[in-house]
């Protein structure tokens, strides 16, 4: 938490915007500092994502990309989720996320793909909420990652998907 408190506004800024691209987002959690520990920053971090607008998070899932599929991952595996991803995007208007937290990678393919396909029966307004909270989680994941040494938010094992 040190380093973080510390960091310079742009410093942490860029590591903000890494875990989510929002710009209000990253002001909203950068202008509490001090935070005393890791539960007081993800609080003030989940309260700043609930307080996002559908246009702040349609600015967040612009940014958002693709999981990385295991090497290994057969080809129509690949094709299955472009297709899904193809329907998502055509009944949504944007990108599918769902954060993969705590999700073994064997499993990830299996998890996304059942997730759109469960999604894709959503209203559109029902799915709004879905995606803030995801985004919400995705956050969440990447910023705790940052802190436990990871790196950089955007390189978190909760990646979501897809991308354009």
């Amino acid at each position: 938490m040190e380093h973080f408190n510390a960091a310079s506004a742009q410093a942490l800024e860029q590591t903000l915007l890494s875990c989510l691209r929002s710009p209000r987002w990253s002001r909203r959690v950068a202008e509490h500092r001090p935070y005393p520990d890791l539960d007081s920053l993800l609080a003030a971090a989940d309260e700043a994502a609930y307080d996002l607008t559908w246009p702040d998070l349609t600015e967040a899932l612009a940014a958002e990309s693709l999981p990385t599929l295991p090497p290994d991952t057969y080809t129509a595996a690949h094709t299955a989720l472009s297709a899904a991803h193809a329907a998502y995007e055509a009944r949504f208007g944007h990108v599918f996320v769902i954060c993969l937290e705590g999700v073994p990678q064997g499993e990830c393919l299996d998890h996304i793909l059942e997730g759109i396909r469960s999604r894709l029966t959503n209203d559109p307004e029902e799915e709004r909420v879905v995606v803030a909270e995801e985004l919400r989680h995705l956050a969440r994941a990447r910023l705790v990652s940052t802190l436990r040494g990871a790196g950089n938010c955007a390189t978190s094992h909760s990646e979501p998907a897809p991308g354009r």
